[in-house]
């Protein structure tokens, strides 16, 4: 808990080192009027690729938008460091991951699996207590983040400009604007999903392994390996069978999926799918595993 609270004050009192002024915060509509020039003879002098375009012109409407309707940028609001803080959900993963990875297969590294089983519980029941303590782990690291980096974005922008919305383009590059407080609690749960998903395979790693280092650095390879080659895979369309092509559900708040065939509904049920798979397979793993040894 307390590396959460220094990784978020560190983080958003560095992107937030001197609290602009009145007249800075003013200036933001010129800021964007140069960064539409800029993108504008981007656009006309270079050359790189539909999505480069695509991306460019998103940028050049949203900002376009934000002049035209007097909307001042999150950024310059306690929600472009709540969104920003929402990165930090990798942190809480770790942290997970490992407890998660250690919690059935530490038993059989230290050996007092034994004095569990002795006991008048059922395996189901043991494996279950141990998967909800997982979770309650991850779910206070979780409110933990939240409020700390609503409490400390506040202090330092200040509670202001709570109601201004959010602007971002769709998959088409036509800016929308949506309420911010819902987008901001939407980012956290969806990231809350990916969260979810990681610590299942983890859990489901810890109990097929009978090491505890085994398990702990194998399922935090495959977390980092797994989300890195994403943006690798998406040119690939059976590629969106892919676990972690669909956890990260952020990418449905923008309407700009990772492969242009997916969606939100399948997404979902890919992740159901997978998360079945994963409890059902720990479950019958330690139902029948060998204890005696």
């Amino acid at each position: 808990m307390g590396l959460i609270l220094t990784t978020i004050g560190f983080l958003i009192a560095q992107t937030y080192s001197v609290k602009p002024s009145q007249v800075a915060s003013a200036d933001w509509k010129i800021n964007m009027q140069q960064q539409i020039q800029n993108d504008t003879q981007l656009l006309n002098n270079m050359n790189r690729g539909p999505d480069w375009k695509v991306r460019i012109t998103s940028r050049i409407n949203m900002n376009q938008y934000h002049i035209d309707h007097n909307i001042p940028p999150t950024e310059e609001t306690l929600w472009g460091n709540m969104l920003n803080a929402a990165d930090l959900m990798i942190v809480v993963s770790v942290m997970t991951v490992i407890i998660a990875a250690d919690s059935v297969a530490g038993e059989f590294t230290d050996g007092t699996i034994k004095l569990l089983l002795i006991r008048p519980a059922s395996r189901a029941k043991i494996l279950l207590s141990k998967y909800i303590s997982t979770f309650t782990f991850s779910i206070v690291l979780f409110v933990i983040l939240f409020i700390t980096a609503f409490l400390v974005s506040g202090i330092l922008h200040g509670f202001h400009d709570m109601s201004a919305p959010y602007i971002y383009a769709s998959s088409d590059t036509i800016a929308h604007e949506t309420n911010i407080v819902q987008h901001a609690i939407n980012t956290y749960l969806y990231q809350c999903i990916q969260m979810v998903m990681i610590v299942t395979m983890a859990f489901m790693i810890s109990t097929v392994s009978r090491s505890s280092s085994i398990a702990i650095a194998l399922s935090v390879g495959i977390m980092f390996a797994g989300t890195s080659i994403v943006g690798f895979l998406a040119q690939y369309n059976w590629a969106k069978f892919y676990l972690f092509e669909n956890t990260d559900l952020t990418q449905y708040l923008n309407g700009s999926p990772n492969i242009a065939s997916m969606t939100l509904p399948f997404s979902v049920t890919v992740i159901v799918v997978y998360f079945i798979i994963f409890n059902v397979l720990s479950w019958l793993v330690f139902r029948k595993k060998d204890v005696t040894a």
